[in-house]
């Protein structure tokens, strides 16, 4: 293998049909999966299963382009299901699989390597993407709410309206939020809320809903709010103000406080939220992110 590039190898491994878990990459380049994971990090500064995932799903948006039906991208992708595919084509690109895309199919990369049809890697020197931790705590506040959005389904509907915190209050401008109900409700619409002032879009309805409805409205807002964010990164629009007129007076915020304030009360929504489930009698873990990128990368982080 005299002259062989070893990342140019780690990266066919990472990409080859056949190699959908960490073992069979690593495997598929002579390697532990230790070694693969630290090797490969350590050239792109991104973990190969979450490199694999995004590259697929970069080269899915192409397919689906080319007129390739959902089911078939699918499954060539490597998800078990169309429904689990289009969650993540739509977290991932803000809009469902169904729909046409607009602009470039490639995602946000740390490495600028990107899916190049029909078959190849394109690397794009000097990307601007979101840093890292950023990233990593956008993505955990999007999918960590959809884990509590979905245990609290399970609850009776006393239960998960039931006043378990008489009086609480996270943000006092926004009220009382005594119930898992009224916590899980204002996380969403927080989104809702600040996505409509950026975009400058009508305010949606200030409404308590189900948690499978809320899981439904999270769906929507997640996605659109992440494009969002990775657009003012990309613009460098972290200073930019927006002036609400719908506050009266008309007040101005900074864009990047706005992002900052939502990821702030999410976290301590969420971890309410915990604390009001394990008083149901709900098994629940804590919510560390540390766990939750374990888990997103196969157990490498």
């Amino acid at each position: 293998m005299a002259g062989r590039d070893r990342l140019r190898e780690l990266l066919d491994a990472v990409l080859d049909e056949q190699h959908s878990t960490l073992a069979e990459m690593a495997g598929g380049a002579f390697a532990s999966p230790y070694h693969f994971n630290r090797q490969l990090s350590a050239g792109t500064g991104e973990p190969p299963v979450a490199m694999r995932r995004r590259v697929m799903l970069e080269r899915a948006a192409w397919q689906l382009r080319q007129g390739g039906s959902v089911t078939d991208v699918a499954f060539a992708a490597g998800y078990d299901s169309v429904e689990g595919f289009s969650r993540a084509f739509a977290r991932a690109y803000g809009h469902p699989p169904s729909q046409p895309g607009q602009g470039s199919h490639w995602l946000p990369a740390p490495n600028g390597i990107h899916f190049h049809p029909p078959t190849s890697l394109w690397v794009h020197t000097g990307e601007h993407t979101m840093t890292q931790p950023l990233d990593l705590m956008i993505h955990h506040d999007l999918d960590d709410t959809r884990a509590l959005l979905d245990l609290a389904k399970q609850l009776p509907d006393e239960d998960y309206r039931r006043h378990l915190r008489p009086g609480q209050l996270v943000s006092t401008w926004e009220g009382e939020e005594p119930s898992v109900a009224s916590v899980l409700e204002r996380t969403v619409f927080t989104k809702e809320v600040w996505l409509a002032a950026i975009l400058g879009r009508d305010l949606p309805d200030d409404r308590s809903d189900g948690p499978a409805d809320l899981l439904e409205r999270h769906d929507v807002v997640g996605p659109r709010w992440l494009e969002m964010v990775r657009d003012v990164e990309r613009r460098g629009a972290w200073d930019d103000r927006i002036v609400d007129a719908l506050c009266d007076p008309p007040e101005s915020f900074v864009v990047g406080s706005i992002v900052a304030d939502v990821l702030t009360f999410a976290a301590h929504r969420r971890l309410t939220v915990r604390s009001m489930l394990r008083d149901l009698g709900v098994e629940i873990d804590e919510g560390d992110p540390i766990t939750w990128l374990r888990r997103r990368t196969g157990g490498t982080a």
